[in-house]
């Protein structure tokens, strides 16, 4: 079972084995002026999984900054990522720890489909994608897509999607990302 320490020293799980993170060969299509890297994301910046603990981090309230969250307690974040972490190979949430402040101030998500098609291969989808508005401009919102992208082809995904707003489309037209034929159509059941 993957762990952590904690700022208590406390051990705390990992929603995916940290090691998949350290094997990625870093080579990149995009730049960085900030000299930033996923290994050093910058002074007191960590790039890892989502723990177990990070509820107590501010993980919900970051992703309050991208969408509604509603009311989700402790207990209800962990039971949903108790429920993640019994998928194997399925939900790979990265954050981006400031050790200094114990907080969550980046997050992405990538999530692998199983797919009968193409060999019985796999498909990533990114989902998520977050950056603190005190740490904005600073290129991790461009590391968490380049490290998910890079993720994604590490565990063999045929390609990687993802859903974007006219205003972001830019932004990911510089990691490749294309426009396709396809329509994007969705049906919401709940706000």
């Amino acid at each position: 079972m993957e762990s952590k320490n904690n700022e208590n020293g406390a051990c705390s799980e990992l929603l995916f084995d940290e090691a998949l993170l350290r094997n990625i060969q870093w080579e990149t299509k995009v730049s960085y002026k900030n000299k930033i890297s996923p290994q050093n994301p910058g002074d007191g910046l960590v790039l890892r999984p989502l723990a177990l603990s990070d509820y107590d981090r501010g993980f919900m309230n970051l992703l309050s900054q991208l969408t509604r969250v509603g009311d989700v307690s402790k207990e209800k974040f962990e039971e949903r990522f108790l429920k993640m972490k019994s998928c194997p190979n399925t939900y790979f949430v990265l954050v981006i720890e400031d050790t200094n402040r114990g907080k969550i101030i980046g997050t992405a998500t990538l999530i692998v489909e199983q797919k009968f098609i193409r060999d019985a291969a796999c498909r990533g989808r990114v989902e998520d994608v977050v950056v603190s508005e005190d740490f904005r401009g600073k290129e991790l919102g461009k590391l968490l897509v380049d490290a998910t992208m890079l993720l994604a082809k590490e565990i063999d995904c045929y390609k990687i999607s993802l859903e974007s707003k006219e205003e972001t489309v830019a932004f990911y037209k510089t990691f490749g990302f294309i426009s396709d034929e396809q329509f994007f159509m969705v049906q919401r059941f709940h706000d």
